[in-house]
């Protein structure tokens, strides 16, 4: 069985048995009806080893993947305009006519303001809209930065959050003169419509920040209301993979914490008292014992998928491994905390509502 993967918006597809699908099915039309979420449906049936989507949620509407949109009845960027840091820093800026961004979550947030026209070199993490982001210049991942790479865009604005870096790096850009405004990512629901609002006000235009921030927050809310109707949370233990030489398990105090906890599960690295990321080992396992493994779609790739992962070391002994209840994300789409964090929160909610129904059947 291929693992549930999710995509641009809400989209997953897996492969099973006819019984399993017929499951699933009833199973997502009770929680959407009782979420009050409409389901649609095209009037033929699915094939019959392929599961739909199990909810869509509409995408954001203020310009995603679209570069100097105009929205009616909202004024042009408004600058010189000002913002407080993560650092409580002032910083002012006075063109936006070349952007650099430093981080995924910040290219994804300014693609949604409608104002994608004015990057010219975004981080490797910047993978979203992937028709957009793949063809502008790469300035390395956002933990290595470079300045001499970055200056050699003749940016007007670097912005970022504070996974950017090194700090000297940044220090050296200020020092050449342009405006560096670095926003705060805190692992919370919050930080998506913090972020959102922020680089909307770095960028001279609130009042789409407030829009594109306001239906975020409903999404992630409508998001929270699927997960409310899982009865029995299933323990999921996530794993930050990269082949053999980075595995790790995510515990408290971690972006997919707030996730896992949101969408309606358990978090089996917290339960087993890991904070933040901790080596994978097999006394990890044995002490999680997870009902589901989260994995992230370069990760379970980077460990020959599904098969290759149930070969570390005690996963295929637990619950999660002997039923292959495997779920794989998005890197950007699940800890990205950007504007599609209701949607990858909703797929989760589904994921974890099917599993737990199935534990439940006699």
């Amino acid at each position: 069985m291929t693992p549930w993967k999710s995509g641009r918006h809400s989209s997953a597809t897996r492969r099973r048995p006819r019984r399993m699908f017929l499951g699933f099915s009833l199973a997502c039309a009770a929680l959407l009806t009782a979420c009050g979420t409409p389901s649609s449906s095209s009037g033929a049936p699915p094939a019959e080893t392929m599961l739909p989507a199990p909810v869509s949620l509409p995408a954001p509407s203020v310009g995603l993947s679209v570069g100097r949109e105009t929205v009616p009845g909202e004024a042009e960027p408004q600058l010189p305009a000002t913002v407080v840091d993560y650092q409580g820093e002032q910083v002012t800026i006075t063109s936006i006519e070349r952007i650099v961004s430093l981080n995924g979550d910040i290219a994804e947030i300014i693609f949604a303001l409608g104002m994608g026209d004015y990057i010219v070199g975004v981080d490797s993490s910047a993978t979203y809209p992937p028709e957009r982001t793949k063809t502008l210049p790469n300035i390395g991942y956002q933990r290595r930065l470079s300045a001499e790479g970055i200056l050699a865009l003749n940016p007007t604005l670097i912005i970022g959050d504070e996974a950017a870096g090194p700090p000297e790096v940044l220090a050296q850009i200020r020092a050449a003169g342009v405006p560096v405004a670095i926003t705060a990512d805190p692992p919370t629901l919050d930080a998506p419509m913090q972020k959102i609002r922020f680089v909307a006000q770095a960028l001279g235009i609130p009042q789409r920040g407030e829009r594109l921030a306001a239906q975020v927050e409903a999404e992630i809310a409508r998001a929270r209301d699927l997960a409310n109707r899982i009865s029995n949370p299933p323990h999921v233990l996530f794993l930050y993979l990269r082949g053999t030489d980075v595995q790790q398990v995510a515990g408290s105090r971690t972006p997919v914490d707030v996730m896992i906890t949101a969408a309606g599960g358990l978090n089996a690295g917290a339960e087993a008292g890991i904070a933040e990321f901790k080596p994978l080992s097999p006394e990890v396992v044995v002490a999680a014992q997870p009902d589901v493994i989260l994995v992230l779609e370069k990760g379970l790739e980077s460990v020959g998928g599904v098969d290759g992962l149930l070969t570390i070391p005690g996963l295929a002994d637990t619950p999660a491994g002997k039923q292959r209840h495997i779920i794989a994300l998005d890197d950007l789409y699940l800890l990205g905390m950007g504007p599609r964090t209701g949607q990858a929160l909703a797929d989760l909610a589904i994921a974890f509502y099917e599993i737990a129904s199935q534990e439940n059947r006699p």
